[in-house]
């Protein structure tokens, strides 16, 4: 992984602080161990020291330096009363009360009281609540004894239980009251009563906690860095000289991926985005549960409605097409002329001379015959297109039909007209523009998939983070529910609380890869689902059960054989019915995504990676490391990932400007040695969440520093990448959309023109400034990478600086010689938020010079002769 490394200044602190330490500090001192409900119990562990137990100083105050992790979001993950204890081996130990309702404690163990192991949630009670824990050594029978009260039937009981590591408990007993210890005392801290426990330990212990405190405040300042200030910090500032001379002779091999894309089915991505299809609710599966029952409006009649007199219509499960689509329409017409209406997502957008397809599956109740009349209209009712199926029979069978509009409109609605009296059963409903991304059939939305093609990702990971591992077990995302007819596939909810039809299921996302020419990169569960999911015990993260996991690792297997596998084959020969009977040549698989590293966790997750290293030792697995750039799941996931040999590991953070600033070397510290990096998820956050020159620069600046690690950095993807208007689930996003236009940010145009000119070959360059501030020196970065295709040789030059710097460039290593060249500039003010690049022709010699504008990304590419 990496050895950690303090910024300068930093390091000045630090050794003073080392420096400082005297004779005339104590050996040792107490340590008192709080938590407030300030913030409803989610406050987190607090540290006090005392030299005589009398005068007591925060350290913070009120520093969190452990959370809780059990619950679903936010407020639910509450760590209550903790109780501290330090054992023989000088190891401590941290257990607390979770909330009042379930018969679980926590348990966190620690060497140094702010690096925390991964934590447990042992179930010692299973009726009653835990609360008021207390923990004490055994030594007589090499064990340790818990001891907490529950709350049953109005009455608080004793319980007990014992344990030698932690991981493996005796079964609970009653005790009486007189077997408690009563460990809590009560001290004043900055003039407030805290209740805790009171240790006396090592005067180094409590020096290191007030240290890593202070590089947290450190750290968070460098965080909150951002452009704000710069008119006063660079005041007086015009212009800085430089000088770049390229070094061709360390050049370097990197990743030939390391531009790629993130698709989650997030703020309507896919549904209602994407996926090209217009009907929304068109299988009529929607439920009150996918959106966890707070929107009356969301059922199975959901953007369906009547237009006319003398009709009904109802929906119905008896006998449906297929079990996995249980619901369909029952049309009752008593004069002819009404019409069942779908209002599409947000309004279904056509345009003038454009071609639809329209499918449905029907069946005759009463009469025997009839036909469909469909038919287009805008929001005045008249009809822009209109044509008519075939005679519906007594049985469930497909219609097609095409409609031609005879206007544009942005609102259109599809009604479907029974043109008889009676009943039908409807089914599928379905309008797709024949106009998909490369004429696909089921296909994608062609401007959005377009914009994404252009990045020239190398790779697409899909089909999401939190959508791919699911809010409990049932929600899991499973590859196998996606493919096959769409009638039979299973939809289901979104966790963003909407509902997936699963239309735009694995073969159109992989069909999509291979039409832009993108590796797919699969994100499976590693047999866990969210870590904050709800569905497994009061918020505990859970697992499949073991005796399930033989058969899910078989599903996971199964990807892989449906994906390279030839015709002869089970799952090959599915994908080959479906229309491609060449193999998709799968490279990569994700197993997990930001997981909670667990021994659940890791206990399913090495038996999916055992299994497929055996199976497919070809194959590059990937796996997680939680959903930060620190802490405990980014330590014990990179030690799994160290203990398994892992090819790869997925990071994530989202991050504020500052730290992107000030975090430009945090690949090179890097042990080359062990995993490849693959950087999943990460933007710029600043309050408010805007995408602007401020929020895309400091990506463009970081990433030059991910070229520069190309070979530790395999891969990297903004994310997300799409969010519909009226439907966001997140901000910032790379594209925002709606039914007409696409939005493009200026962060897309950031990972556009690092996407179009990537290279496999990194050439290092010396830069020097005509100003040696530190803070001058972090804001300006250059990358230099040659394509091996076309030998061009590519500059990036980044200035986050509000004055222009003239570079002097020293090409004369590599002899470009007298050289045409295409300069893409990229500049706006920091709050600018609709800047575009502007693309010119220059010439370029072995020397030449270049003004980085004020606020800019410029990308030079210098064809070679």
């Amino acid at each position: 992984m990496k050895s950690i490394k303090l910024p300068i200044f930093l390091l000045f602190i630090y050794l003073f602080f080392c420096n400082a330490a005297g004779a005339d500090e104590p050996d040792s001192a107490y340590i008192f161990a709080y938590t407030t409900n300030k913030q409803n119990n989610t406050a987190g562990l607090h540290y006090a020291w005392s030299v005589d137990r009398e005068n007591w100083f925060g350290i913070g105050p009120e520093f969190r330096f452990l959370a809780s992790d059990f619950g679903r979001w936010g407020t639910q993950k509450k760590l209550i009363n903790p109780i501290l204890f330090q054992d023989e081996k000088g190891l401590y130990h941290c257990l607390w009360t979770l909330n009042d309702d379930v018969g679980q404690f926590a348990h966190a163990a620690s060497e140094d009281l702010y690096h925390w192991k991964r934590q447990s949630y042992p179930q010692v009670m299973r009726n009653g609540n835990v609360l008021d824990l207390e923990i004490s050594s055994d030594k007589k029978n090499n064990r340790y004894l818990i001891t907490w009260e529950s709350e049953i039937d109005g009455e608080l009981k004793g319980f007990k239980t014992t344990t030698e590591d932690f991981k493996i408990y005796s079964e609970t007993t009653g005790i009486s009251e007189d077997e408690r210890f009563g460990l809590r005392e009560t001290v004043r801290i900055d003039g407030e009563l805290q209740t805790g426990t009171v240790k006396r330990v090592s005067w180094k212990t409590i020096d290191g906690l007030i240290k890593w405190y202070e590089w947290s405040q450190f750290h968070n300042m460098e965080r909150a860095d951002n452009m704000r200030n710069d008119q006063e910090r660079f005041k007086g500032l015009r212009k800085v000289d430089a000088s770049v001379k390229l070094i061709p002779e360390r050049s370097k091999k990197i990743s030939n991926k390391l531009v790629g894309i993130f698709f989650e089915d997030i703020s309507y991505a896919a549904d209602g985005g994407l996926y090209a299809e217009l009907v929304q609710n068109r299988g009529f599966e929607y439920v009150l549960s996918d959106k966890s029952g707070n929107d009356p409006s969301w059922n199975s009649y959901k953007a369906w409605s009547l237009n006319g007199e003398n009709a009904s219509f109802k929906i119905d499960s008896v006998s449906p097409i297929h079990e996995n689509n249980k619901h369909f329409v029952v049309l009752e017409i008593r004069e002819i002329g009404a019409a069942l209406v779908n209002e599409g997502f947000d309004g279904i957008a056509v345009k003038e001379g454009n071609r639809y397809d329209f499918s449905v599956f029907a069946k005759m109740i009463e009469p025997k015959k009839g036909k469909l009349l469909i038919r287009l209209t805008d929001e005045n009712n008249k009809v822009i297109a209109e044509t008519t199926t075939k005679s519906i029979s007594n049985t469930w069978k497909k219609y097609e039909a095409v409609l031609t509009a005879n206007k544009t409109v942005d609102n259109a609605k599809l009604e479907v007209v029974p043109e008889f009296t009676g009943e039908v059963a409807l089914d599928m409903i379905s309008l797709f523009p024949q106009n998909t991304f490369k004429g696909r059939k089921n296909g994608l939305r062609e401007d959005l998939a377009q914009a994404i093609a252009d990045i020239h990702p190398k790779f697409v990971r899909f089909p999401g983070g939190c959508v791919a591992h699911g809010d409990g077990l049932h929600n899991m995302y499973r590859w196998n529910y996606t493919v096959g007819p769409l009638e039979t596939r299973v939809p289901q909810r979104n966790i963003w609380n909407y509902h997936q039809s699963a239309g735009l299921g694995y073969f159109e996302y992989f069909q999509f890869c291979e039409d832009i020419g993108a590796e797919p990169l699969p994100v499976l569960p590693a047999g866990v689902p969210c870590q904050n999911s709800g569905t497994c015990g009061h918020g505990q993260q859970g697992g499949i059960p073991m005796a399930e996991m033989d058969e899910y690792v078989q599903e996971v297997l199964d990807l892989i054989e449906w994906a390279n596998g030839d015709k002869n084959t089970k799952w090959g020969r599915i994908r080959a019915e479906a229309g491609h009977p060449e193999p998709f040549n799968l490279k990569y698989i994700g197993i997990g995504n930001e997981d909670l590293i667990t021994d659940i966790f890791e206990e399913r997750f090495t038996m999916i990676f055992n299994a497929l290293r055996e199976k497919y030792p070809e194959i590059v697995v990937i796996g997680t490391v939680g959903p930060f750039y620190t802490g405990t799941d980014y330590e014990e996931g990179w030690d799994i990932a160290t203990k398994l040999q892992i090819p790869m590991v997925d990071e994530h953070y989202y991050q504020p400007p500052g730290w992107f600033i000030h975090n430009q070397d945090f690949y090179d510290r890097y042990d080359r040695s062990k995993s490849k990096v693959y950087l999943g998820e990460y933007a710029a956050h600043l309050p408010g969440r805007p995408n602007n020159i401020e929020t895309a620069l400091s990506e463009a600046l970081y990433m030059t520093a991910l070229e520069r690690n190309g070979d530790i950095v395999e891969m990297s993807s903004y994310a997300p990448l799409l969010a519909k208007e009226g439907h966001i689930n997140w901000d910032p996003d790379l594209i925002y959309f709606n039914n007409t236009e696409v939005k493009p940010t200026v962060g897309y145009y950031v990972q556009k023109l690092f996407g179009q000119n990537s290279g496999e070959t990194y050439i290092p360059a010396e830069i020097r400034l005509s100003e040696n501030r530190e803070d001058i020196k972090k804001r300006v970065a250059i990358s230099v990478v040659q394509d091996k295709a076309t030998k061009d040789i590519i500059v990036k030059l980044v200035n986050l600086l509000p004055a222009e710097v003239n570079a002097n460039m020293d090409f004369t290593d590599i002899n470009i010689g007298d050289s045409e060249a295409l300069l893409t500039v990229l500049k706006g003010k920091p709050e600018d938020a609709s800047a575009v690049p502007s693309i010119t022709g220059i010439s370029v010699d072995s020397e030449f010079e270049y003004k980085l504008p004020g606020y800019s990304l410029s990308v030079i590419r210098v064809k070679i002769n």
